[in-house]
């Protein structure tokens, strides 16, 4: 019988797991994979105490601060969430945990098109993390698809890999921030194109090329890889019948992390906060460990 069980290795995930290690609180964390958006992210200059990082740097920092306070995460994956009576059960891939309290911690993943071809050229072409797939590019001309953050940064990671790359905007007006965009519009490399609909990607073994329409005419481009970066999904189905999700299937959490089921807490991009920032991310999951050994010290007296 665990204290809590926290589910997902993430930022905000990790983070609870810390407090709940250093509390010395009896807990399990269940990850399918250890790490989560900074994986796959650029530069990092807005976290507080570091100036200057990489993803992959703070995902370093992270898993060495980790196992500095004895952190282990199971690297299983979370099917369902069951009530036990007063308690919980946790089911994986793998095994059944009892547990008194949970904090979902499960993240978010890339937004897709839903277009022809994105599907059947995933991994030839198609990618949704520059970083990861990125250098395959080099020297060849590349589309980025997306006009905030992930984009500008995807097409910032790629100025000195692809040949070209053209930055595909459904809106009129980018919504990154604006060190990002000036840093964007000043690259020779790179060519802007506003108010499009994106209809298909083409190739043959690998992708050739995208569709898309433009002020009501349709249009191609001639591209060896494509990095779609149009947002971020929650990854909440496997909770969708123990706890209740917004209209974007975010987790509903009031401002301390609790759910709409006592016991059960949320924290990160798979929460309703919608604002995918690292340091939201943490202080959530540092909220809803502190909140879980409340709900634990107060059901002492029941």
């Amino acid at each position: 019988m665990y204290d809590t069980t926290i589910i997902g290795a993430g930022i905000s995930g990790l983070t609870a797991a810390i407090y709940a290690s250093r509390k010395r609180m009896n807990y399990k964390i269940l990850s399918s994979i250890f790490g989560g958006q900074f994986m796959v992210s650029g530069e990092v200059l807005n976290y507080p105490g570091i100036v200057k990082t990489t993803g992959v740097g703070f995902s370093s920092i992270l898993e060495k601060q980790a196992k500095f306070n004895n952190v282990n995460v199971s690297l299983e994956t979370v099917k369902n969430i069951k009530k036990k009576a007063s308690n919980f059960l946790v089911i994986t891939n793998k095994e059944q945990y009892e547990t008194k309290t949970v904090i979902i911690a499960t993240g978010s993943n890339a937004r897709k098109l839903n277009i022809p071809g994105e599907q059947k050229f995933a991994n030839k072409g198609v990618t949704y993390c520059a970083i990861c797939d990125g250098p395959l590019f080099s020297d060849k001309e590349v589309a980025v698809i997306g006009g905030g953050d992930a984009a500008l940064e995807a097409v910032d990671f790629m100025k000195d890999i692809a040949s070209k790359i053209y930055l595909i905007l459904r809106d009129s007006e980018f919504k990154a921030h604006e060190y990002l965009q000036e840093r964007v519009k000043k690259n020779p490399k790179v060519e802007i194109i506003l108010n499009t609909e994106t209809k298909e990607i083409l190739g043959n073994k690998f992708v050739t090329g995208i569709k898309y329409s433009q002020t009501g005419k349709e249009k191609q481009l001639n591209v060896k890889g494509i990095i779609i970066e149009i947002g971020r999904v929650p990854s909440t189905e496997p909770f969708k019948n123990i706890v209740k999700l917004d209209e974007h299937k975010h987790i509903q959490i009031d401002c301390q992390g609790h759910t709409t089921t006592p016991g059960i807490f949320a924290a990160g991009d798979c929460a309703s906060g919608h604002e995918y920032q690292y340091i939201i991310a943490a202080g959530q999951g540092c909220m809803a460990l502190i909140k879980a050994a409340r709900y634990l010290a107060s059901k002492k007296g029941d």
